[in-house]
């Protein structure tokens, strides 16, 4: 996933003075025999460079797989399913079904992806293809984005087979190797493989939860239940061009950046839906008596106050949930120096709030820019609206049943959506609802590191994520 939860989860939580307990030095209660099993899998999980291009994700795939088939998976519930993720792109996804005796129920979807971003020796302090254990934290790519996950949740159904638990009902794993380029692993398991995947819902290990603040108090768990819908558009001008030395009152870059200036300033109608109206009332009572807790309640009160919602998302900790949101990351255009420029092209990205479509956002946009300016979609990837999830209380007591046993009644659990894209996005298009939560948890949610430089995740929080699939598993189909 982009994942983008930190900095949204990271308001302040608990008025309580002075600091609390740093959760790093909390010893975790995983039995030792299986934190050395837990380690050594993460340890070569991360030690499989999964990047794009380099084809080792399947490498990914076959240790877990050896997981599952060693605690009594058979062959014929393993699927290591090769795949195209771009051209020339060869890669891999793994579905394992784990099977009910006595299933009474629709099975349950666990969703995560192997492929990790790339890393550069020469950025990091050492190999980002070198498991690390060093002050109180593991470090290397995919640390916690998100083969941790990956690991946590082979590892906990692994040590259920060991301990002879019996699921209620088929528990289904789903494990894809392209989420971070264009997510056609998850595209061919929501529907040519919905055989191998069909479920009553999803669970999503690509979404941290728990996070803390400087002084280690709980600043909150958001479950994502929805997501913006990822679309790139390009926006080009064209003009005759010539000679430099001889300039035309109408330039195509002048041109093009007119257009970016009335984008850079636009703004999309305010939305709210079930999710995102339960994460801001929940953001209101940890706001209190705040400038912003008013604003949120004030918007709360009335949808429509575009004024609230735009100060809402002034603040850093808000963007990008109360609407649409559109923005320039790239540019080209002119051809030499001494030439008047012919055309000139910008690439903006959309991340389109839950159920609007795609070509309604084209259109807002051309009308903004005018006619002048041409705008199409990225062809290589079209965005599908999807649904939120609708809130299910079964979900919602397990995860906090499990979240609370780790850090206390202090650390809520409140429904969000992600201003991000990940897997689960495919499967919503395709009616299996999906639910973004994870047992991992940070410290310093600023202090994110997934895609950057020298990715970590406390050793605890390893350990406790694989504790913490077990509840849910136990919770959602025992």
């Amino acid at each position: 996933m982009k994942r983008v939860l930190g900095l949204i989860l990271a308001a302040s939580v608990s008025s309580a003075a002075g600091a609390a307990t740093d959760p790093r030095t909390v010893p975790t209660k995983l039995e030792p025999a299986w934190q050395t099993k837990t380690r050594d899998v993460f340890k070569q999980a991360i030690e499989i460079p999964s990047v794009h291009n380099r084809g080792e994700v399947p490498r990914v795939a076959k240790l877990l797989a050896d997981q599952f088939r060693a605690a009594g998976i058979p062959d014929s519930d393993i699927h290591i399913m090769p795949y195209e993720a771009l051209p020339g792109d060869q890669t891999a996804a793994l579905i394992v079904r784990w099977r009910s005796p006595h299933a009474v129920k629709k099975p349950m979807l666990i969703l995560g992806h192997m492929d990790v971003v790339e890393a550069k020796r020469e950025d990091w302090k050492f190999d980002p293809f070198v498991f690390r254990e060093e002050d109180g934290y593991f470090y290397g790519r995919g640390t916690f984005d998100m083969k941790n996950a990956d690991v946590a949740t082979t590892m906990a159904a692994v040590k259920l087979m060991s301990e002879g638990f019996k699921p209620d009902r088929d528990i289904i794993f789903f494990y894809s190797g392209d989420e971070e380029t264009r997510g056609q692993g998850a595209t061919l398991a929501s529907t040519k493989w919905r055989n191998l995947t069909d479920a009553e819902f999803g669970l999503n290990a690509d979404g941290g939860c728990a996070w803390y603040d400087d002084s280690f108090r709980p600043r909150g768990c958001g479950i994502s239940m929805a997501e913006k819908t990822f679309q790139t558009y390009f926006l080009t001008t064209r003009n005759p061009g010539g000679h430099s030395s001889r300039p035309r009152p109408d330039n195509a870059i002048y041109d093009l950046a007119d257009a970016l200036e009335k984008l850079r300033t636009h703004r999309f109608e305010p939305m709210m839906n079930d999710v995102s109206r339960a994460y801001f009332e929940e953001r209101a009572r940890q706001e209190g008596n705040s400038q912003l807790g008013q604003l949120i309640r004030a918007w709360l009160a009335n949808p429509k106050d575009g004024a609230a919602a735009d100060a809402i998302e002034a603040n850093p900790l808000e963007v990008g949930l109360t609407r649409t949101r559109c923005v320039a990351t790239m540019l080209s255009g002119g051809h030499a120096d001494n030439a008047l420029p012919q055309s000139a092209t910008a690439t903006v990205n959309c991340r389109i709030f839950p159920g609007v479509e795609p070509t309604a956002v084209q259109a807002e946009l051309q009308k903004l820019v005018g006619p002048n300016v041409e705008i199409k979609p990225d062809p290589n990837f079209i965005g599908v609206p999807t649904p939120a999830s609708p809130v299910r209380a079964d979900v919602i007591n397990a995860v906090t049943s499990a979240i609370q046993h780790f850090h206390g009644p202090q650390m809520h659990v409140f429904p969000m959506m992600q201003t991000g894209a990940s897997d689960g996005s495919f499967f919503r298009a395709q009616g299996i609802p999906v639910y973004d939560t994870d047992g991992s948890w940070g410290i310093k949610p600023d202090d994110e590191r997934e895609h950057g430089l020298n990715e970590r995740i406390p050793v605890r929080a390893m350990y406790d994520d694989v504790l913490y699939w077990e509840m849910l598993f136990k919770s959602l189909a025992g």
